[in-house]
């Protein structure tokens, strides 16, 4: 047996004192990179260490594989028994407890447990006896009904309590909903049946109702520890109240600063309601960070100092150096993506690997523009969180209908696109597909096919939508909107979530502004990027740059991280601003993002994007208000593009790079400004080089930026 660790040299002071104190409750307000998995890791070796039994001890995290990783870890510490030590989640640790217990709730121990797809073709298999009378509105989809259901029951609040919040478009189902939950309960009791909220519902009614459970538990776990405490929901903190009531013994550890995950039930102020549960309980601060330079810990601590309720807490480090963060107006969101991309470029070039960086967004569809841009320059890059832009059903079935226009002959789209007409499915299709081909069909008289049927009437509209598109010389944007105003009803038959994806398609539109072709626009659009890590070799996911939304970086961290579109409207979205508690999150959500940088930190907003786009009511619009409350001593504010005009002559030069300009086209032009090379196709003006040279991103054939002699431009 390995003991006699020297915990003082290993452990800093805040750390040795929740590390040594065994006995009692305890509170451990661990910062972002403060070493909270070291802390519990060496807690669970100290125990073991003195002589507690492993079996008496009980590490409740979030995933299996968490729990399992430090108990791994103090088993190489300490003494091979840590292994022994009982770890899980609250949903593991609560079907043990129903399984011998399960007669005291009303079911008998061979109760089945439903997964996710069980749960959904329940509630499926319920929907007919609501009885929903023919022609009215749809009824949500089975895993919409699922989500809406166990939400209800994490939060223990009736559906109509959020559904006008999250489910605004279903409030005319409320009491169906309702009902259903009802059904869907009574089938589960009669059935000998629970879903994953059950089994933490009915733990909580064990422990607070049956003394005897209370007692026994609290004799078999005697050491109680829990981590991310601030992700916990109200029915998970009442359990934790409950396991430590006899012997008190428990340490909490979170930091209500990263508490993020309010849509799952999730409730920040369990941190601060533990002291009243637990009056004798000792709060220690885990301030020192291992992660970051002091710089980006300023950044992050004045970020949360105007914080409603929180846990006042100042992160330092003992790392020397750094450089302040950058707060970076890129004026254009073309600018914002080429922006990133180039400073990438240039550490990688100087020896970074693409693996050390990190660019997270509030919301999946912020990073479609920097996406494209780096699919153009074959930079390999894994997305977490949201979705890739082609690879979301309602974005394939959008740009089908304009992929047709640029080949008429395209079978996969014009299948896709057909198969969205009520009636026609796989056969019907490829019929219709033969007929157009065989009899030379152009793609607006599809609304002839001799196969239509009165029960096939949705081929007139198509053919309407794609005459319109045909009309000579249809500028990529007046083409998203004619589709737009045709696909609309289609997506919100099809989708539960179809205010989200209206969001999402109505992006299309600003894209296609910059565009004066529609080849040229799908051509850009449509290059494939690697869909995961496992589609790279393993050289080629050791140089991947990792594009992620906050929620998901969480936990994690890369020497240089970007922050895009920190904008009010974006980051925060505007719908936050309605609620100060929604906004409160915003705030901790900046916060994580923020101390996810290990070196170098870089928020960018473009500037120009926002009066059009995200009007904000009159609540001002431009860099997100978080940052503007952040001292100008803390932050170092760069602006990419500035506004410049040439004047003057310039030579004209026979380079195949020659940019040139239709008669009586302005000369004068600025960093931002879209133009057109009749080689190159569209791109974006992004800096002067000097008085005669421009960098021009081209948007085509993956082309680089190139230095152009002459300055004249064709407006895109």
């Amino acid at each position: 047996m390995a003991n006699g660790i020297d915990y003082k040299n290993v452990l800093n002071p805040a750390q040795l004192e929740a590390v040594m104190t065994l006995e009692g409750s305890l509170l451990v307000i661990a910062g972002a990179g403060s070493g909270k998995t070291r802390t519990l890791v060496y807690r669970v070796a100290r125990l073991v260490e003195t002589g507690v039994p492993p079996e008496s001890i009980l590490l409740l995290t979030f995933t299996r594989k968490a729990a399992q990783e430090m108990l791994d870890r103090a088993t190489g510490l300490s003494d091979a028994r840590c292994r022994f030590v009982s770890g899980g989640t609250f949903h593991s640790l609560a079907l043990r407890v129903l399984r011998v217990h399960a007669e005291l709730v009303g079911f008998r121990n061979s109760f089945t447990i439903l997964d996710r797809s069980d749960m959904e073709e329940v509630i499926r298999s319920l929907v007919p006896e609501l009885q929903i009378p023919k022609g009215a509105p749809r009824f949500p989809k089975r895993g919409t009904l699922a989500n809406i259901l166990s939400k209800s029951a994490n939060l223990e609040r009736p559906v109509d309590e959020f559904m006008t919040e999250e489910y605004g478009q279903f409030l005319h189902f409320i009491s169906e909903i309702d009902r259903l939950g009802k059904l869907y309960a009574d089938y589960k009791k009669s059935n000998l049946l629970m879903d994953y909220d059950d089994l933490i519902l009915y733990l909580r009614r064990l422990l607070a109702e049956r003394e005897e459970v209370r007692q026994d538990l609290g004799r078999q776990y005697h050491y109680v520890m829990v981590d991310e405490y601030q992700d916990t929901n109200t029915i998970q903190a009442d359990i934790v109240r409950w396991l430590a009531h006899e012997h008190r013994n428990i340490m909490v550890v979170g930091d209500d600063s990263q508490s993020i995950y309010s849509f799952r039930g999730a409730n920040y102020k369990n941190m601060f309601d533990f002291p009243a549960q637990f009056p004798e309980a000792r709060i220690i601060k885990l301030e020192e960070n291992y992660r970051s330079t002091q710089p980006v810990l300023t950044f992050t601590n004045a970020l949360m100092r105007p914080a409603g309720e929180s846990y006042t807490k100042c992160l330092f480090t003992k790392r020397p150096g750094g450089e302040r963060p950058k707060v970076v107006d890129t004026r254009t969101e073309p600018e914002q993506a080429a922006f990133v991309y180039q400073c990438i470029r240039e550490q990688v070039d100087q020896g970074r690997s693409l693996a050390d960086f990190a660019v997270l967004f509030r919301a999946g569809y912020h990073s479609f523009e920097l996406e494209a841009e780096l699919t153009r320059q074959a930079v390999h890059y894994v997305k977490y969180g949201g979705f890739k832009f082609l690879e979301s059903a309602h974005i394939k079935d959008f740009l089908a209908h304009l992929r047709v226009m640029v080949n008429k002959d395209e079978a996969v789209s014009w299948i896709r696109i057909l198969r969205l007409v009520r009636n026609v499915g796989q056969g019907k299709s490829q019929t219709i597909i033969r007929w157009m081909s065989e009899n030379k069909i152009p793609p607006g008289r599809v609304g002839e096919w001799p196969g239509a049927a009165k029960n096939v009437t949705g081929l007139k509209p198509l053919s309407k939508l794609i005459s319109r598109l045909a009309t000579h010389r249809i500028k990529p944007k007046k083409a998203v909107e004619e589709v737009l105003d045709y696909y609309l009803p289609i997506l919100k038959e099809k989708f539960d979530d179809y205010p989200r994806r209206e969001r999402e398609l109505e992006q299309l539109i600003s894209m296609a502004s910059r565009y004066r072709k529609l080849r040229s626009f799908l051509d850009d659009l449509v290059l494939e990027p690697p869909t995961s890590p496992a589609d790279l070799d393993a050289e080629g996911r050791a140089e991947t740059l990792t594009l992620s939304t906050v929620h998901s970086a969480k936990g994690l961290e890369w020497p240089v991280v970007f922050i895009i579109w920190v904008m009010d409207g974006r980051f925060p979205p505007l719908r936050a601003f309605d609620k100060p508690s929604a906004l409160e999150e915003e705030r901790r959500l900046m916060y994580v993002a923020a101390t996810r940088a290990r070196d170098q930190l870089i928020v960018c907003y473009p500037g120009r994007e926002s009066a059009a786009s995200w009007p904000m009511a009159g609540r001002g619009n431009g860099l997100s208000s978080f940052i503007r409350e952040i001292p100008n001593d803390v932050i170092s504010y760069e602006s990419v593009g500035i506004p410049r005009r040439f004047s003057g002559s310039f030579r004209e030069t026979k380079s195949p790079n020659v940019l040139h300009k239709d008669k009586g086209e302005s000369s004068g032009f600025s960093p931002g400004d879209r133009v057109s090379h009749p080689a190159f196709g569209p791109g974006v003006v992004s800096k002067f080089v000097d008085d005669d040279k421009v960098e021009v991103l081209f948007r085509n054939f993956g082309r680089k930026l190139l230095h152009m002699e002459y300055t004249t431009l064709e407006k895109a």
